[in-house]
């Protein structure tokens, strides 16, 4: 069942909202969002939420739950949703199926993977233990499973060789297959990856995103006709989570944490702090929403070594990518 998190309005703005709303006036524009996963990983989107970023700029954030990028993608191109969170492969996807309105990124949020590899020992451990093993890794074809995949390659293992990646399990069902007997190994997003290490049913071992480098992991997108008739509403949200990823880097793990607890009502607010604090260690977001040409080359190199994309179907970086709203947001 999808979740429904709607930005509060500040009581000031709301008020207007009411008064100009009786006589007429201007009322918030509702934007339909919907991202991947709910992950202390987004914390710039959710500290614009919670601070009243995206209220500031007259717009109500109707934020959804997609379970998957290749939902969230279904329901961008469906008109279900105005605005998608998700890796940037998926527009790859879109695109070289001939979609005629296919999306286009217009900002980055995060930067690295988000995904730790989750263990059954607390050991000394290197990547060579996996060999033989297998590993709950994700959708196959989803940044997630790719990235793993990568990483795997550069300490010299072969996936489906060396080592099995079980890609049969669904993105939001993985910590719960693994801490129900499933895999040796498990790549899990935050808070998952604490909430496993702290009721002690695994172990944190290695950052997926240390070791892969710089990508334009996450992104928001939306259909060529929405950017177009919608101009001024993407740049307003834009330059909301421009605010959103100024403000995370410039404040504390304590204070980011405690503006974004509310999105995260079931996690401790000190296991918040520590995921934000792991998530910062490895520079895993944007301080702007400039997505850089280098970092798309390397999104297809990884699509390429898992055999997702090929060398003949790579699309420009230009051809589904726009920085003009994001430029201006910085």
């Amino acid at each position: 069942m999808k979740r429904i998190w709607r930005a509060a309005l500040p009581a000031a703005l709301a008020a207007a909202l009411m008064l100009t709303g009786c006589g007429g006036g201007t009322k918030a524009v509702k934007v339909r969002l919907n991202e991947v996963t709910h992950s202390v990983f987004y914390a710039p989107q959710y500290a614009a939420l919670e601070l009243g970023y995206f209220a500031d700029e007259g717009l109500e954030i109707e934020l959804t739950n997609g379970g998957g990028a290749d939902k969230v993608m279904t329901a961008v191109v469906s008109g279900q949703s105005d605005i998608g969170l998700a890796g940037g492969e998926s527009c790859i996807y879109v695109y070289n199926q001939g979609k005629e309105d296919h999306p286009l990124i217009f900002a980055q949020l995060t930067r690295r993977d988000g995904s730790f590899l989750v263990g059954r020992t607390d050991a000394p451990f290197s990547w060579e233990d996996l060999r033989g093993k297998t590993v709950i890794g994700g959708r196959l074809g989803g940044m997630p499973e790719m990235t793993l995949e990568h990483v795997l390659r550069q300490n010299g293992l072969e996936p489906g060789v060396d080592v099995t990646v079980d890609t049969s399990i669904q993105f939001n069902m993985m910590a719960g297959a693994f801490t129900g007997g499933s895999g040796d190994y498990v790549a899990l997003f935050e808070p998952s990856a604490t909430q496993v290490a702290s009721a002690g049913q695994g172990y944190i071992l290695r950052s997926l995103g240390e070791e892969s480098g710089d990508v334009p992991y996450t992104c928001y997108f939306a259909s060529q006709s929405y950017l177009k008739d919608r101009a001024d509403t993407v740049q307003k949200f834009t330059d909301a989570v421009a605010r959103g990823q100024k403000w995370v880097a410039e404040h504390t793990d304590e204070e980011v944490a405690a503006v974004i607890a509310p999105q995260f009502p079931d996690t401790d607010p000190a296991a918040v702090a520590a995921v934000v604090g792991r998530l910062r260690s490895i520079g895993a977001w944007n301080t702007d929403p400039v997505m850089e040409s280098s970092a798309w080359e390397r999104l297809e190199t990884i699509m390429i070594g898992a055999g997702q994309l090929a060398e003949a179907d790579k699309v420009p970086f230009e051809t589904l990518v726009t920085n003009e709203f994001a430029e201006k947001a910085k």
